[in-house]
């Protein structure tokens, strides 16, 4: 891949968020399982969304892109006898339809790609052949299942990711029984799974929550919709993050009653102290100001990490980071990529086994750093650009494709300097 070549600029002007990554997931599957046609609208066909799309279309939907609208008809889902899903990189992707084709009885053959085939899946390899799937794995991809699988109880780990209990949930109301999702361990990410119910209300699908997990009637089919997907809180902190560093940066094209858990940073960008306003359209203004030290609590906002630990290098006091350790089982270990890139630019870091803590320093100074093949690592040091002294170079570039394909462009189009250097 290529790297990245960033000066330290100070960003100004108007982004607007790309479409959700997680719900553009739920919303094509959902609308691939319905009988009939379904519109989607609004959708980046990023790496990990392409992946979905293409999975689904070998599990017999027929789906047409007409710029950032899909139209889907899901008639034939589920109808084929076999099928082999590459899921690339994405690992919403593979979680959400290992249930979804044990469901169909398909004969499938799951592989992936980057670190996808090591992250785990053992939460489904060990409680579907208790249903009637048979797994066969050496661990990780590829994975081949088959044989028609069941209702009735299913025991689910809640923290090791909330992607399996996705899967479980869109699936499980397709079959003729009803079943239960029981959690074995503290859920974390709920704002996932709210994400999920959500969109599958949204196509005609109700689960109920009970004490333990989930009660889901079976019977059930999803109907088809018109569905238009809303803006990724997600990538909004890494604005937030630069505009907090210098400069002034309006993010508009998010929708302030998402059940997205990364919502979240719009409190906690305040909580370090950022100006931020928001208009009565929603558009959300934020603008450097003196930044002060936080303790978050990451359990349930993940992938918001990368970008509150730039924030945090640069804050007065020492912030603390804690209950991320399921961060070390993404596309990287980003805990250990967090801490080993803030270093190299001049951070007080320390990574500790669930998080980190960083004392805020004034400035950093810049250098040569890895984007760990990971898409939120690069770019959060895109984001740290504007902190530096001297420039920074990242590399593995063509990440950032994984989930914001237009990154660099919105990154440029606020006064980035940013120069590609060919590798």
């Amino acid at each position: 891949m290529n790297s990245i070549c960033i000066e330290p600029k100070v960003l100004n002007g108007t982004v607007s968020m790309p479409p959700s990554k997680s719900a553009a997931h739920r919303a094509i599957i959902c609308a691939s399982l319905a009988k009939g046609v379904s519109v989607i609208n609004n959708v980046s066909l990023s790496n990990d969304i392409s992946a979905t799309v293409d999975c689904m279309r070998r599990l017999g939907a027929d789906i047409t892109i007409n710029g950032d609208t899909l139209v889907i008809n899901g008639s034939h889902t589920l109808s084929v006898a076999s099928a082999v899903l590459d899921c690339g990189e994405s690992g919403s992707t593979l979680r959400f339809l290992i249930p979804i084709a044990a469901v169909g009885g398909v004969r499938t053959t799951f592989v992936g790609h980057g670190k996808l085939p090591q992250r785990p899946i053992g939460v489904l390899t060990d409680c579907l052949p208790l249903h009637g799937t048979e797994c066969t794995t050496q661990g990780g991809l590829p994975l081949s299942i088959q044989g028609q699988l069941h209702n009735g109880s299913f025991a689910v780990a809640g923290n090791i990711s909330s992607q399996f209990i996705t899967g479980l949930l869109l699936a499980l109301p397709l079959l003729e029984g009803d079943s239960e999702i029981v959690l074995t361990s503290e859920l974390q990410s709920s704002d996932y799974i709210t994400m999920t119910t959500d969109a599958m209300k949204e196509f005609g699908v109700t689960v109920r929550r009970t004490a333990q997990g989930w009660h889901i009637p079976g019977g059930q089919r999803y109907q088809p919709r018109n569905f238009k997907v809303e803006g990724d809180w997600s990538q909004a902190a890494f604005f937030m993050t630069a505009a907090s560093l210098g400069g002034c940066i309006t993010i508009d094209n998010l929708n302030l009653n998402s059940s997205q858990g990364d919502k979240a940073c719009l409190e906690l960008y305040k909580a370090f102290g950022a100006d931020i306003t928001v208009s009565e359209s929603g558009a959300i203004t934020i603008c450097r100001n003196r930044l002060n030290a936080l303790e978050i609590n990451a359990q349930n906002i993940p992938d918001m990490v990368p970008a509150l630990a730039v924030t945090a290098a640069l804050c007065t006091g020492t912030s603390v980071i804690y209950r991320a350790e399921r961060l070390r089982i993404k596309e990287c270990d980003r805990l250990g990529a967090m801490a080993h890139n803030l270093k190299l630019l001049g951070a007080d870091i320390t990574e500790t086994q669930d998080g980190l803590i960083i004392n805020g320093v004034p400035e950093l100074k810049g250098g040569h750093v890895s984007g760990f093949n990971d898409h939120r690592i690069v770019m959060s040091m895109a984001a740290a650009s504007v902190g530096c002294r001297n420039a920074v170079t990242v590399s593995d570039k063509e990440s950032v494709n994984k989930s914001y394909p237009s990154f660099f462009e919105d990154f440029e189009r606020l006064g980035g300097c940013c120069h590609v250097i060919m590798g």
